[in-house]
Formats: C-alpha cells, sequence, structure tokens
C-alpha cells in the first residue's frame, strides 16, 4: 500500500515556502499518496491546477480533526509540517495512534530569528527531523539549540519544466550590462537601501537602469530617496510578471545578506541572465564567485560599486560564461531529480 503523506503548510500564500510544497509533491507523487494541508488562499487553487489532493483547515481544531481522519484512515503516514505547532499536535496524536511513517519539519527560514529558528527546538524529542533549505538555514537552526544530528540541508530547485518554460533573454552579444533588476520585499532587512547608498558615492554605477521589483515598510522612503537623488531607480512595486521582468534584464542583484535562500537567484538562472549576490547568509551559498554569477561583501555599497563595475566592463564572453555556468548548477545542484531523490529517500527513512 502507498504509504500517506501529509503536508501541512503555515499559510496559504503562494510564497517559495508554499511552491516548493507542491514542487516537493508533484515530484514525490508516485511512491507516496500525497495530501497538502493549508488555510485558504491561493496555494490551494494552485494545487488543484497541478493535480495535488489538497485540503483547507481554517483553524488548529479543524486541522486536528483533519489529523485525527488521516490517522484513523491509513495505517503509514509520513508527515511534513512548517510550523512547530502543527509538528506538536501531529506528535500528540500520533502518541495515541501510533502510525509508522517519518515526521519531517520543513525550515525555510525567515526575518523573524526566533519564529524562524528559535521556537524549533521544541520538537528536538518529538522524533522530528528536520530539513534546512540551506546551509545557512542549519547554521542558524544549530545556533538556537535545534540538535545538529537531526537536520538535513536540501536547497530549493526548479523542475526541468519549470525552467524550460520559462521566458530566457538572448545571449548577450555586446559588452556590459544596462537594465539591473531586484526582486525583494522592500523592508529594511532586505537592505535596498544599500544600493542608493553605492550610487551616491560611486558615479560609474549610475550610468545603469535599476528596476525594483517588490512592496515593504521601506517602499515610500526608498521610493522618495531615488526620486530626489537617483532617477535611473524606479521603483516599480508588485509585479505578476516576473519572468518576464527576468528575461527583459541584464543582470539580477539580490542585497540581503542574511536571505535564507533566495528562489529569485534561480528563477534569474533559468532566465538566462547573470547574478550579483551578497557574501553571506543562505544567497552567498547559491553562487559560485565567477563561475556562476559573482559576490560582493555584504553590506558594503563600496565593493558593491565596485562589483557592478566589473559588470559594466564585462564582455560578452566572460557574461555569457556565467550564465553557462548558472545553466550547469540548475542541471545538478538545483535540479528537481536530484532534490527529490533526497526527499524521497528521507521518507523512506534513509539519510540522503
Amino acid at each position: 500500500m502507498t504509504p500517506r503523506l501529509l503536508y501541512v503548510l503555515h499559510s496559504g500564500n503562494l510564497y517559495g515556502t508554499e511552491r516548493m510544497a507542491l514542487a516537493t509533491l508533484e515530484g514525490l507523487g508516485a511512491s507516496v499518496d500525497p495530501l497538502l494541508c493549508a488555510p485558504p488562499g491561493p496555494v490551494l487553487a494552485e494545487a488543484q491546477r497541478r493535480g495535488v489532493q489538497s485540503i483547507a483547515f481554517a483553524n488548529p481544531r479543524d486541522l486536528a480533526l483533519l489529523l485525527r481522519r488521516e490517522l484513523s484512515t491509513h495505517r503509514e503516514v509520513s508527515f511534513a509540517a512548517t510550523a512547530v505547532t502543527h509538528s506538536v499536535l501531529f506528535a500528540a496524536l500520533n502518541a495515541i495512534y501510533r502510525r509508522r511513517g517519518v515526521h519531517i519539519h520543513m525550515v525555510h527560514g525567515g526575518t523573524d530569528e526566533r519564529d524562524s529558528y528559535g521556537r524549533k527546538k521544541m520538537l528536538n524529542h518529538a522524533g522530528v527531523r528536520f530539513v534546512a533549505v540551506s546551509a545557512y538555514v542549519r547554521e542558524r537552526l544549530v545556533a538556537n539549540g535545534v540538535r545538529a544530528d537531526r537536520i538535513t540541508v536540501i536547497e530549493n530547485f526548479l523542475g526541468s519544466d519549470d525552467v524550460a518554460s520559462r521566458p530566457r533573454r538572448l545571449p548577450f552579444e555586446s559588452p556590459g550590462i544596462r537594465h539591473v533588476l531586484i526582486v525583494s520585499r522592500v523592508d529594511p532587512i532586505k537592505r535596498v537601501d544599500l544600493l542608493l547608498d553605492a550610487l551616491d558615492r560611486h558615479a560609474g554605477p549610475r550610468t545603469l537602469d535599476y528596476r525594483i521589483l517588490g512592496t515593504g515598510w521601506d517602499l515610500d522612503v526608498l521610493r522618495e530617496r531615488a526620486r530626489t537623488n537617483h532617477p535611473q531607480v524606479t521603483f516599480a512595486g508588485f509585479s505578476d510578471a516576473v519572468p518576464d521582468e527576468l528575461a527583459r534584464s541584464d543582470l539580477l542583484l539580490h542585497l540581503c545578506p542574511v536571505e535564507p535562500f533566495g528562489l529569485a537567484i534561480l528563477e534569474a538562472m533559468a532566465a538566462g541572465i547573470p547574478v550579483l549576490v551578497p557574501d553571506s547568509g543562505g544567497a552567498g551559498s547559491l553562487v559560485e564567485d565567477g563561475v556562476s554569477g559573482h559576490r560582493f561583501r555584504a553590506d558594503d555599497a563600496d565593493d558593491l560599486a565596485r562589483r557592478l563595475a566589473t559588470f559594466q566592463t564585462a564582455d560578452a564572453d566572460t557574461l555569457n560564461r556565467l550564465v553557462a555556468g548558472a545553466d550547469h548548477q540548475l542541471a545538478t545542484r538545483f535540479s528537481a531529480a536530484a532534490r527529490i531523490a533526497d526527499y524521497r529517500r528521507l521518507f523512506n527513512g534513509v539519510e540522503p
């Protein structure tokens, strides 16, 4: 009998965490009987579109009833969750039903240290294995008291069909870049202000055009600062056409020094444009400097300006080599086949 796999999300949105849950369930579909459980929201509609079985819950009581029904129906139930309370609830109920299966707690990280990492240590003695989506997330979990021997790193990925279906920039034919894209919330921790600091202090990068997609606490302040001092910087707000925007750009710039992963970086690679990221956090670990992109010293406006100048003067062959290096990373390190194989081994009780 195919084992049941319940994947419980704390959010019904359709951001990176939810998209990776859907991609994982799609990949595992042949070896498990998957059910996605989430609060009402767009992730449920997307699950239906993709043919992933899903069900909504509105509150903890709803979820408890759902879990009891599943545990009473199936003899083997594996479980994955993104919220500590949901893992605690499943562990408590399964102490009664004693169903065989693997309990995975997914950790995608976030900006709030306590909620993203600090509370996870509550699960140390609940028979739970943790999946961290980057070495940086693993580091933060250990720093916050999670048992290192219970953590497995399985990085996020893009499926081959996803990569193939995305619009892609034509290869570079002339030297240098012109159009720089930033895809980010405009919150203090994301350090979008660092770009404006670099432009304040260095004339060279001012010849480039910058387009920032995203909203957040700092949007109005930084938009006004750009309007006054740097008209080449456009704060465009929210966009639902990020793949097209990437394909029309020459470079993705990522600025957050504590990003847990940075799925937009993989999406830029799929769009055929180079990436520039800080040398810290999960984002820094995604790029091999000079091979699949470039890195700058995190929180250093002067080094950011220097690296932007490197892209401004790079010949077409150099830029195309960076794109080719990123393509190789997508086909190997960040491939769905490889990472789904890791998840399959983990749900079979084997360390990847």
